[in-house]
């Protein structure tokens, strides 16, 4: 399990473990804040280094290591 806080996202570095979209690394291009700061984050924004093509992911994938890998890879 990848182990990080969720504040600490931005620009972090990821490979997919299968190819997502033919692209494998991957940028956190930005961490969606909620309306209000009580509220935990949710959703972060993965760029594709390559391609440039962006996803939306529940931030919660990320420690999944049979998806996602820290660092490129």
């Amino acid at each position: 399990m990848n182990l990080f806080q969720p504040k600490k996202l931005l620009l972090t570095k990821w490979t997919a473990v299968k190819p997502v979209s033919r692209n494998k690394h991957f940028l956190v291009s930005k961490v969606m804040a909620p309306e209000f700061p009580e509220v935990a984050i949710e959703w972060v924004e993965l760029e594709a280094v390559y391609s440039k093509a962006v996803t939306q992911i529940d931030w919660r994938e990320l420690r999944d290591d049979t998806l996602w890998r820290q660092g490129w890879v």
